[in-house]
């Protein structure tokens, strides 16, 4: 599988920019709002947006169970900022009724960085590929996280971008940048877990 399809969850949130990151990352990239729509991708992004709108979109669309069980089959997984939340298998300060699709046994502080107004940007070293220029919109961080998740950056010293297995997930947002080497990184976690079932 030299192109492999990953669907991009497009209930709310930065879909148009995750689609465009992807295919210059050599994928084909298609969005997800339905059921039959996940079960045709190899791998998803969970975008940045809001997340306690995303949870309840993918509770109103049937996505969200679908969602977990694929997940915890080990299908790639992406989260960037509120996706970084989605995948997190606790929040510290959930909105009423907030759930997440889980997958990386960490703990996520929601809007730690600051309100909209205290956004930034700032290079972070992150594992494996260098420098990258973190967009950071009312961002989240990550508080704890268990023994089988790796650290892959920090900022300011708060925990910013992290793997377990098939997922990944960043407080910050690499699809506005132009920089496409987190989306090519996530790509190639989709190529070897194709890779690895098929042997």
């Amino acid at each position: 599988m030299n192109t492999p399809v990953i669907g991009v969850l497009a209930l709310q949130g930065d879909v148009r920019e995750h689609l465009i990151a992807l295919a210059a990352a050599d994928a084909v990239a298609r969005p997800v709002r339905r059921p039959e729509e996940l079960a045709e991708v190899d791998g998803l992004v969970v975008p940045g947006g809001e997340s306690t709108t995303i949870s309840k979109l993918a509770n109103l669309f049937g996505l969200a169970e679908p969602l977990r069980e694929r997940i915890r089959g080990g299908m790639p997984v992406y989260g960037s900022c509120a996706g970084l939340i989605m995948l997190a298998d606790k929040i510290l300060d959930p909105r009423s009724g907030q759930e997440t699709f889980g997958g990386i046994d960490m703990i996520v502080r929601r809007n730690a960085f600051g309100r909209q107004n205290e956004s930034f940007e700032a290079t972070v070293d992150v594992t494996g590929i260098g420098g990258v220029e973190g967009v950071f919109i009312r961002a989240p961080w990550v508080e704890s996280v268990g023994a089988a998740v790796e650290v892959i950056a920090e900022h300011d010293g708060h925990i910013v971008a992290v793997r377990q297995g098939n997922a990944l997930a960043t407080s910050f947002h690499p699809e506005l940048t132009g920089d496409h080497r987190v989306h090519e990184l996530f790509v190639e976690m989709v190529r070897e877990k194709h890779t690895a079932g098929s042997r």
